[in-house]
């Protein structure tokens, strides 16, 4: 089986592509700064370090890439590892290994990034629930209606 799973930070803006034909297919390219659990031993200052892992999403995943995805973003992916290898220039042999991203999803609200606020005043005498700092909903006081699930 070959499945991997990372949430990592996008150290840049992703490339995106298209193929060229009938049908164009977007190629997005992207690396993903991933947190080690734990920090080296021979940093000697005790921070944590990090992978750099390079993510390609084709297709739909590539457009979204695209679209909404930009440096510092936090994501979580899923996909599969895939290697490769070529002779650059210089006739020295290059391996490669890229994740193949067959699923891709933002891993925190665009308010705890910083890069937007998605709570809005309630109007007065209103009891509409409101986003917290956390982004879920404030449901207020006095609503003693039943849970819509069991």
């Amino acid at each position: 089986m070959n499945k991997v799973i990372l949430m990592g930070r996008l150290t840049r803006d992703p490339d995106v592509r298209y193929s060229q034909g009938e049908n164009p297919l977007a190629i997005a390219r992207y690396t993903l700064a991933v947190d080690r659990r734990f920090s080296r031993r021979d940093n000697g200052d005790g921070q944590q370090t990090a992978d750099f892992i390079s993510c390609k999403a084709f297709g739909k995943a590539g457009e979204f890439a695209e679209k909404y995805f930009h440096k510092g973003t936090k994501i979580c992916v899923t996909g599969r590892i895939e290697t490769g290898s070529y002779t650059n220039k210089d006739g020295v042999k290059v391996y490669t290994t890229e994740v193949v991203v067959e699923d891709q999803e933002f891993a925190e609200s665009k308010n705890s990034s910083g890069q937007g606020d998605y709570s809005q005043p309630a109007a007065s005498g209103s009891a509409a629930p409101v986003a917290a700092a956390d982004g879920f909903m404030n449901i207020p006081d006095g609503i003693d209606e039943e849970l819509p699930f069991n």
